[in-house]
């Protein structure tokens, strides 16, 4: 489904992404983990069309995408949940969730979605006229999400989707991820929560200064001695 291949992306002068390449197989969830600035978010912000790589290509479904803009791309159905759930605070749960379905595809069946993330998320249904931004930290991460689901992608990308939330909130967010998932909805997860990440993905990716060093199974880089030793503490 997607296809990155040895892109490079700079600010300005500083390299993030070193030749980064790394493929998502369609009904997969696929993990992208290192510590915090290893390149986890430009990539999903080169993905994204946010960023413009220097060098490499990308591709979703065979059609090379790293040339078009942001709107394209969401267009062709993928979606990114950027870090710090970006809500619109002073619009209402309900509002925030519309804001997600501007395809043209997600606006012909908007009611039949907003059913489907209320189903997901019963707690945005019944705050759906409260602000955004007098959610507690869960429900605002859920709503982050459910305005990503208005879009209907094919690919669901995740930025940090842990970040903030207490030990059980965590916990509960990958069952979630896991449910969306079961669902029909490819994900790339971002997360420095390495140990929930290798639990639930099937394949992984670990990023280190912007360069791909390790790749395999979830399980089998559980296992692995650099990872259990640089990121699980043991």
């Amino acid at each position: 489904m997607l296809k990155v291949e040895g892109i490079d992306v700079f600010y300005g002068d500083l390299r993030a992404l070193r030749e980064a390449s790394f493929e998502v197989q369609e009904g997969e969830v696929v993990a992208l983990v290192g510590a915090n600035g290893a390149g986890k978010s430009t990539t999903l912000m080169a993905i994204s069309g946010i960023l413009k790589p220097r060098k490499g290509r990308i591709w979703f479904k065979d059609r090379e995408i790293q040339g078009l803009a942001p709107s394209q791309i969401v267009e062709m159905g993928i979606c990114q949940i950027p870090e710090g759930r970006q809500l619109f605070p002073s619009l209402t749960v309900l509002e925030n969730l519309e804001m997600g379905a501007q395809t043209h595809r997600a606006k012909r069946q908007k009611r039949k979605t907003l059913e489907w993330v209320f189903e997901l998320f019963p707690p945005l249904k019944e705050r759906q006229n409260q602000l955004a931004g007098t959610l507690s930290g869960g429900e605002q991460q859920m709503l982050a999400i459910g305005r990503g689901l208005m879009s209907l992608p094919e690919l669901l990308m995740l930025d940090e989707p842990s970040l903030g939330l207490s030990p059980l909130l965590v916990s509960r967010m990958f069952n979630i991820i896991q449910g969306i998932n079961k669902m029909g909805t490819t994900v790339l997860l971002v997360e420095q929560n390495v140990y929930h990440a290798l639990k639930i993905c099937n394949r992984a990716y670990v990023l280190e200064n912007g360069a791909v060093v390790l790749h395999g199974e979830g399980k089998e880089l559980l296992r692995n001695p650099h990872v259990k030793t640089a990121y699980l503490g043991l």
